[in-house]
C-alpha cells in the first residue's frame, strides 16, 4: 500500500477520533468492497457477509481510538473482518439440532428466504409477541441470536430440558401464529 494512502487513512482516523463522522464514512467507502469480498470468501453467503460487515464496522467505530498507527488501517480492518467472519462461521457450524424438527425448520428457513428483510422482521416480531414469554425468549436466543443450549442455560437460568421443551412448543406455536398472521400469503411464499 502506498505511503500516501496510509497517511490519508491516518488523517481520517484522527478526524474520526475527534468526532468527524464523515471521515469514518470515507474510510468505510474506501474499504467496504474488499471487506465484503473477504467476508463472502469465508462465509460463502453474501447476506450473512453483509450482516457481519455491519458488525465489523460498528466494532471498528467503537475501537478506532485503540488503533496504534503501527500498521496500515487496511491490515487492521481486514484482520477484524477475518476474525469476525470466522467467529460467525463457527457459530453457524455449532448450531445444535434438537429433536426431529427438519420439516418445521425447513419451512421457517424458506419463509425467511422469501420474505423481504423489513417484512421478515415485522412478521417475526409480530409472531413472537403472540408466544408465551419463555417460548419467545428461547426462540430468539436460539434462532435469532444463535446461542447454543448451554449458553441459553447461562443467560436464562433455565435447565436444558426446559429450553428444549420451550423450543419444541415455541416452534409449533410460531408456525401456528405465523399462519394466522399471513393467512393465504404464507402459501404464496412457499
Amino acid at each position: 500500500m502506498k505511503n500516501s494512502q496510509i497517511q490519508r487513512d491516518y488523517n481520517l482516523i484522527r478526524k474520526v477520533i475527534d468526532g468527524d463522522t464523515s471521515a469514518f464514512r470515507q474510510l468505510i467507502f474506501a474499504y467496504k468492497d474488499v471487506s465484503l469480498s473477504l467476508a463472502i470468501s469465508i462465509l460463502k453467503d453474501a447476506v450473512v457477509a453483509e450482516d457481519v460487515l455491519q458488525e465489523v464496522f460498528m466494532k471498528v467505530y467503537d475501537k478506532l481510538h485503540t488503533f496504534k498507527f503501527k500498521s496500515s488501517f487496511a491490515t487492521w480492518l481486514y484482520r477484524i473482518v477475518v476474525n469476525t467472519s470466522y467467529n460467525e462461521l463457527k457459530k453457524r457450524k455449532n448450531i445444535v439440532s434438537i429433536d426431529n424438527t427438519s420439516e418445521v425448520d425447513s419451512m421457517v428457513h424458506r419463509q425467511k428466504e422469501y420474505l423481504k428483510d423489513a417484512d421478515q422482521k415485522k412478521y417475526i416480531n409480530m409472531t413472537l409477541e403472540k408466544l408465551k414469554p419463555d417460548e419467545a425468549l428461547v426462540l430468539r436466543l436460539f434462532y435469532l441470536c444463535e446461542y447454543k443450549i448451554k449458553e441459553i442455560e447461562e443467560i436464562t437460568g433455565f435447565r436444558s430440558s426446559k429450553i428444549k421443551v420451550n423450543l419444541h412448543r415455541g416452534r409449533d406455536n410460531f408456525e401456528f401464529h405465523l399462519k394466522q398472521i399471513l393467512g393465504d400469503d404464507l402459501n404464496n411464499l412457499l
